[in-house]
């Protein structure tokens, strides 16, 4: 039964280097058309940028860890979502790690300043996705939100960009799938 705590760090890996850990990923888009990241300040893949998100937790349905995510990382009360899709992270297996699968959600309605987390080194307004950032979600969101890849252009940058911590992570792939609209998570 789920306590409501989030696993010890030795508890997490001893379960998933051994089997898949189900993920969340908000995906929230401002006025001007710009979708939210924020650069990781914790290990793994400390300083990449990347969707918020988070582990969804045992017998935690799906929409109440969109909201807590939500909350917790952001500070920012849900309303209105849109399942897009799922994004598999062959780079983490790959590298020894564990095993996520993100189910990512456009948040359509959110209430509340967008504050990160301790989690969080900055946080951005993006309109071309940043270096370095997770493959696997450049290519989701330019794949299902037609976001351009290419370019770093950031408004709204609050907090570290240290280029001297940007890694190359070139050919580690991705996965992703857009799912018709017909097929959304209810609300």
């Amino acid at each position: 039964m789920d306590n409501g705590q989030p696993l010890s760090e030795e508890e997490f890996w001893s379960i998933y280097r051994r089997v898949p850990r189900l993920t969340v990923e908000l995906v929230l888009i401002d006025g001007d058309g710009r979708v939210l990241l924020t650069k990781r300040a914790t290990p793994p893949c400390r300083g990449l940028w990347h969707l918020p998100g988070g582990t969804v937790r045992f017998s935690e349905p799906v929409v109440d860890a969109v909201a807590r995510v939500a909350r917790t990382e952001l500070d920012v009360s849900t309303g209105a979502v849109d399942f897009l899709g799922f994004i598999e992270y062959p780079s983490h297996y790959r590298n020894g790690l564990d095993h996520p699968v993100g189910l990512a959600f456009r948040v359509l309605q959110w209430s509340g300043e967008v504050t990160t987390s301790d989690a969080a080194s900055a946080q951005g307004w993006f309109l071309q996705m940043p270096q370095p950032m997770h493959d696997e979600q450049r290519e989701f969101l330019q794949s299902c939100c037609a976001f351009d890849v290419d370019v770093t252009t950031a408004k709204g940058v609050v907090g570290d960009d240290d280029a001297a911590r940007h890694r190359d992570h070139d050919g580690l792939g991705y996965r992703c799938s857009r799912m018709p609209p017909r097929e959304r998570m209810p609300e």
